[in-house]
């Protein structure tokens, strides 16, 4: 019996620390995206003005803000975010480089974020026949 007691103290102290870990690393994770998007923000500023470029970037930064807020207020991790975040900057590139891309790059992108965009359908058909809570936000 004082083994599995033991055990319970050693497995309780694990789980804190990696609650912490994970707190911690969200809290970088976060503060690096507020960070990241000011940086692009005063650089428009200094330019005058905001290049589709940086507008484009700033919704990067806006999606992956949210998707650590929801993690942290729900734990799981929106992979639907993922796949937003994913066609902007796939959509950000293509837009950005269209003129020097050949047109086999151009078709690979754009069938890309087709099929991104196809994944997104098929997220949210599941969760409205299964249910989830994924899509609460």
């Amino acid at each position: 019996m004082r083994e599995h007691e033991h055990f319970n103290k050693i497995e309780k102290a694990g789980d804190l620390m990696v609650e912490l870990f994970h707190t911690v690393g969200l809290f970088v994770i976060g503060a690096t995206v507020v960070w990241s998007g000011a940086v692009v923000y005063l650089d428009m500023i200094t330019q005058g003005h905001a290049t589709l470029k940086d507008i484009l970037l700033l919704f990067i930064y806006l999606e992956l803000g949210a998707m650590v807020g929801i993690y942290f207020k729900t734990r799981r991790m929106p992979v639907q975010f993922l796949i937003y975040i994913a066609i902007t900057a796939l959509t950000r590139l293509l837009t950005i480089d269209i003129k020097a891309m050949p047109n086999e790059t151009i078709f690979t992108l754009t069938g890309a974020i087709l099929m991104l965009t196809f994944a997104i359908l098929v997220l949210r058909y599941g969760t409205s026949k299964l249910g989830s809570k994924e899509n609460e936000f």
